[in-house]
């Protein structure tokens, strides 16, 4: 990814020292989104089998979604934690540590014993595991942030924002791409040892990230603060009473873009090959190309954002999803190949990319600076939990109950309107200074 064609960033910051700060902070991210859809697409698809043996089919298909949701019950601990000592101790050194807890747990869980070699501690093994994963992301994704919007210049925060996010994309179409290889492996070849693949090459991706963000700067933000002793003594609960609209804002800004995005890359891949019996390497090849038109479409969504506000993209994008939840699962039980993938594309650059690209530079720009940090991050992934965490779960127990789809996209409809009015409620912060 290159940054050469940006406009310089703000006084007292050279243009190569905010590319560098750009690519520092997207490159973890890529890292921790890559870390977490592994986990997601593997539990959709073989994690049932290895660690639930016992239980029958769709009960271990629910077991193992709910590991993926443990995940993200977890974030929210994990964005009021780094999200406090970022405020309190500097946002760069919670960034490394953030990515040494998710790229510890990855790895571990790529080494894991199977529920056939140590039985039920295996899936007790695994959801700690994943917690420790949940802690990790919750802690990386408010700081990543706030390292690039602290250093941009006012008039591009948006589109420089939106680089951080680009990482969820790569991370995406890396994730999926790995999985999607060795999905094609013979299942018994997949199932002894295959899966572990995807999670063992975080490694490499986890050594490249460390040497990368070894060599940035803290923010001037929060030098500037810690030098006019202005820090906040528990930024949290101040976060959560002196910015309670903005927080509770964020919550709602973000609930129909986070289980809009896990449904188009976890639940439909559950639906698709078990409901529709359409071929794993298909669903996920859609996955792929809907994740490399948001390497642009994000971008670009995030300079639209520099010149129209953050929220009229939340307003479109929420009504979007609202009118797209029914015609989306008309398109799928078409089992047409062109059709299926036009879907999963336009669901992810519209329903999720147009709310997604703001989020780093209008999360931020909510809350005050001594509380930045924990504000964007705890509200980010409060969010993350009920939208992402529950929205697959509940999608999979609601098309068992009634056999049908239309349950989903009323919940699906149901989430847009919740984030159709905190974005008619929430303030416009395009103009306000961080």
């Amino acid at each position: 990814m290159t940054v050469t064609t940006l406009a310089a960033p703000q006084a007292g910051i050279t243009k190569k020292s905010m590319q560098f700060v750009v690519l520092a902070s997207s490159i973890g991210t890529i890292i921790e989104w890559y870390d977490f859809l592994v986990y997601a697409t593997s539990a959709a698809l073989v994690f049932n089998k290895l660690f639930f043996p016992s239980i029958d089919a769709k009960a271990g298909t629910l077991a193992a979604l709910g590991t993926y949701a443990v995940g993200f019950f977890a974030r929210p601990f994990g964005g009021a934690l780094f999200g406090h000592f970022g405020d309190r101790i500097g946002r760069k050194s919670m960034l490394m540590l953030a990515m040494f807890v998710m790229g510890a747990a990855t790895l571990c869980i790529g080494l894991l014993p199977t529920y056939a070699a140590i039985g039920i501690w295996a899936p007790i093994l695994l959801i700690t595991l994943r917690i420790v994963q949940g802690i990790g992301l919750g802690g990386e994704w408010g700081g990543a942030s706030l390292m690039v919007i602290e250093h941009s210049p006012a008039a591009q925060r948006g589109f420089y924002g939106s680089l951080v996010q680009i990482g969820f994309p790569i991370g995406l179409v890396l994730s999926t791409f790995t999985v999607a290889m060795v999905a094609k492996m013979p299942e018994a070849d997949l199932l002894a040892w295959g899966w572990r693949i995807p999670f063992l090459l975080s490694s490499v991706l986890f050594a490249i990230g460390v040497f990368v963000r070894m060599r940035i700067d803290e923010t001037p933000v929060f030098l500037e603060m810690q030098e006019k002793k202005t820090l906040a003594k528990s930024p949290v609960i101040e976060a959560l009473t002196k910015g309670r609209g903005s927080f509770l804002a964020a919550i709602g800004l973000k609930l129909a873009e986070v289980s809009w995005v896990y449904m188009l890359t976890v639940f439909i891949v559950v639906y698709a090959t078990t409901k529709l019996n359409m071929p794993k390497a298909f669903v996920l090849q859609g996955v792929l190309y809907a994740a490399l038109l948001e390497l642009l479409t994000i971008p670009f969504f995030g300079w639209l954002s520099d010149k129209v506000g953050r929220r009229p993209l939340y307003l479109w994008g929420a009504i979007f999803t609202i009118l797209f939840a029914f015609p989306l699962f008309w398109m799928l039980d078409t089992k047409a190949p062109a059709i299926v993938t036009l879907a999963i594309i336009i669901g992810m650059n519209l329903g999720h990319a147009l709310m997604f690209a703001p989020e780093s530079a209008y999360f931020p720009e909510l809350f005050k600076g001594p509380m930045r940090c924990s504000g964007a991050s705890f509200g980010f992934q409060v969010s993350a939990a009920i939208g992402g965490g529950l929205a697959p779960v509940l999608a999979t127990g609601l098309l068992a109950y009634y056999g049908g789809t239309s349950g989903v996209s009323i919940m699906l409809v149901g989430l847009g309107a919740i984030t159709l009015i905190a974005a008619l409620f929430a303030r416009e912060t395009l103009r306000d200074p961080v």
